[in-house]
């Protein structure tokens, strides 16, 4: 080998400074896979969203079918991601290996058992989507073309699995959205019903931003974090509420930032291109030319 390259590869291989960036998996512990994650995602959006995604042919004859074989894989497919999460992030502890496989087989049952009210708030987006765009000819068209709906199914997804402490997993699915259509929902953020994002490009929500029921946002709107506290070692506090409460019956144009732990009440209208990071009264409208007004 051409010495320049065998010394590159000692260089590389002296992992003591780099071990941050560096994983080393314990023997028999299996690794999240990307790839097993897209087809957990395509097999919920069949089950969600059936004659939409999978098999095109499906009819109130074959739904149990559709469904049953699709949980039946889906299941499967969960069981060994929440496995891999946990040992990725070493919460197996000193469990057995059958003690993580019972205990993500819990997590995968309990996720599958919120499918039906997922179902339901997705319907809500649909639907809010649907109305909220004159452009918009049908719910199919809202379901296949708009990004806002693949990313807001993959956010319901992550959120619920988040909330059963399954760890990693949740935040690849929706990086996976934020790479695919530039929406970017963190699975920690609480969003209500009838939520839709019109064109979407740039958006950011933050993991403790919290959005109520009937709330529409444009393009480049970001609910964002301000600078927050360092503990005594200098390190950031993690965990603490920074982001936007956002009302019912909000509209956020856009290319609007909206700052910090901050209320913008019910019924509030944010115009396009402003920053914001006090309070906003219920009923408020702002704009770049007017004063907040009733």
């Amino acid at each position: 080998m051409n010495n320049e390259l065998l010394e590159s590869i000692k260089k590389l291989s002296q992992l003591e400074g780099f071990k941050d960036v560096c994983h080393e998996q314990s023997n028999n512990e299996p690794m999240p896979s990307t790839d097993v994650l897209k087809e957990i995602v395509q097999l919920a959006r069949s089950i969600l969203f059936p004659g939409y995604f999978g098999d095109s042919a499906v009819n109130p004859k074959t739904m149990m079918y559709h469904i049953g074989v699709n949980i039946d894989r889906l299941h499967l497919l969960l069981v060994q991601q929440i496995k891999a999460g946990m040992c990725f992030n070493c919460q197996s502890g000193m469990k057995s290996q059958d003690e993580i496989e019972q205990t993500a087989g819990r997590k995968a049952i309990d996720f599958i058992i919120q499918l039906p009210e997922i179902r339901e708030k997705l319907h809500t987006d649909v639907i809010a989507a649907y109305n909220g765009d004159p452009a918009a000819k049908s719910f199919g068209e809202i379901i296949f073309c708009y990004p806002s709906i693949r990313a807001i199914s993959n956010y319901r997804i992550a959120h619920a699995l988040l909330k059963l402490d399954v760890p990693l997993i949740p935040r690849i699915i929706t990086e996976m959205a934020h790479s695919e259509t530039g929406i970017d929902i963190h699975p920690g953020a609480r969003i209500g019903n009838y939520f839709t994002i019109d064109h979407g490009t740039g958006v950011v929500i933050g993991e403790t931003a919290i959005i109520g029921d009937n709330v529409k946002m444009y393009q480049g709107v970001t609910l964002g974090a301000k600078s927050f506290p360092l503990d005594k070692d200098g390190n950031p506090i993690k965990g603490i509420d920074r982001h936007p409460h956002i009302g019912n019956d909000v509209i956020i144009y856009s290319n609007s930032t909206i700052l910090g732990n901050i209320t913008v009440g019910d019924g509030a209208v944010i115009g396009g291109n402003l920053w914001i990071d006090n309070n906003v009264t219920p009923g408020a409208k702002l704009s770049q030319n007017k004063n907040m007004s009733k």
